[in-house]
């Protein structure tokens, strides 16, 4: 007996054997791929996280040394003699508000960066933001005073208005 092959199975077979393998080896390749770029990636991003540490605490810093630079001009205010107490008390008006303007969009500056940084972390996987140091440090505002319904700075119910 004679064993025939059939051209017309022996080329589907060709076919499929080279289908499975182009699909096949890109999927190989890039899996290897994105573990290799991942590792300098994730250094990337860590380094970005330290430095939006750093400018948070750099810019509470500055805040504190502002109240301490206003508490400094009130209290001069208040030892003034009566007739300087009106233009002293301009002077910390507009301060202030200098400071306000400046802090708002310094703080709001900060905000649409920190949403940026929050989106990188999330395209990055789950894991990335709970390595973040900016994550890490918001974990700790819930023991923060205001940062709950029950703190002292909460708006309390008026007992006339429960009646």
């Amino acid at each position: 007996m004679k064993h025939r092959t059939n051209p017309h199975l022996v080329v589907c077979s060709g076919l499929a054997l080279a289908f499975v393998l182009a699909v096949c080896s890109p999927v190989h390749a890039q899996s290897a791929a994105p573990a290799e770029v991942k590792q300098p990636m994730e250094a990337t991003m860590m380094e970005r996280c330290q430095k939006m540490k750093q400018e948070k605490q750099q810019m509470m810093a500055d805040m504190k040394a502002q109240n301490d630079q206003l508490m400094e001009q009130v209290a001069e205010m208040n030892r003034a003699p009566l007739d300087k107490k009106i233009g002293l008390m301009a002077a910390v008006v507009t301060h202030m508000a200098e400071q306000r303007v400046a802090m708002d969009a310094r703080k709001a500056k900060m905000d649409q960066e920190m949403m940026q940084h929050m989106m990188q972390h999330m395209q990055m996987g789950k894991d990335s933001m709970s390595q973040c140091p900016m994550m890490k440090d918001m974990k700790g505002m819930k023991d923060m005073k205001g940062m709950d319904d029950k703190s002292e700075s909460a708006p309390k119910e008026d007992p006339e208005e429960q009646k």
